[in-house]
């Protein structure tokens, strides 16, 4: 039994050497090949790098940097910082239509400026009217209403005259008893007062129309001055 086994072993070890010197035997031979070909060496042409040598454009000596006033960086640093501002995708779009608003203003205002036009007007507050009487004043019955107006007409104050419109007409309201007239009560008040329905339709039409030009500072010219002033004296005619 041992020599069996013995023999198996040993013709195992031949085997797998013959395999291997097999694989040896056949495996294929690298052919190394040597670059035969001509070298041709080239030169520089002196007489050419001595005329670029001599050129600005390729000398890079490392020249000292300027002496710069404080008023100098900082100009630097402006131009420098519009610069990146401008490349940069986001801010630089924003800029350029920014530039291009301050130019339009710029243009504007000259053309302004060369006609003759009165720059004041952008800058002038709404002049403020001193006025004696309100809505809620005690002395309601005591203003002579019509010298009041013809006064604010004159002097081409309408919207002081369309209040004194509106004044009188409480007034007369409160004469025909069609009101109850008191200083704390506000406009609002007096339409809810109003009985007949087309008489408290249209008094409500002349309080927005008096709240939008008093309290709304609406610029009202002569013209139509006139057509507000013909819808009160319609409204007050008696029997109306």
């Amino acid at each position: 039994m041992r020599i069996l086994v013995f023999f198996f072993l040993f013709f195992g070890i031949l085997q797998v050497q013959a395999n291997v010197g097999g694989r040896d035997s056949i495996a294929k031979k690298t052919v190394v090949r040597l670059d035969s070909t001509n070298v041709n060496l080239r030169k520089f042409d002196k007489s050419k790098l001595d005329t670029y040598s001599k050129k600005t454009d390729f000398i890079y000596d490392d020249a000292p940097a300027p002496n710069l006033s404080l008023w100098d960086r900082f100009w630097l640093w402006v131009w420098d910082l519009i610069g990146k501002t401008l490349n940069n995708k986001v801010t630089g779009g924003l800029v350029k239509y920014l530039a291009i608003v301050v130019l339009v203003g710029l243009v504007v205002f000259l053309v302004l400026k060369i006609i003759g036009a009165d720059l004041k007007i952008f800058s002038r507050q709404s002049q403020k009217v001193e006025v004696p009487y309100t809505e809620s004043d005690d002395n309601i019955h005591e203003i002579n209403f019509n010298d009041q107006i013809e006064k604010a007409v004159a002097t081409a104050n309408y919207r002081l005259a369309v209040r004194l419109l509106y004044l009188r007409t409480l007034k007369k309201l409160s004469d025909r008893s069609l009101i109850h007239w008191l200083p704390e009560k506000t406009n609002q008040t007096y339409i809810s007062e109003i009985n007949d329905p087309d008489k408290k339709k249209e008094f409500s039409k002349l309080t927005h129309q008096f709240e939008y030009v008093w309290y709304g500072e609406f610029f009202i010219d002569k013209e139509n001055f006139y057509i507000i002033k013909d819808t009160f004296e319609r409204f007050n005619l008696p029997g109306a």
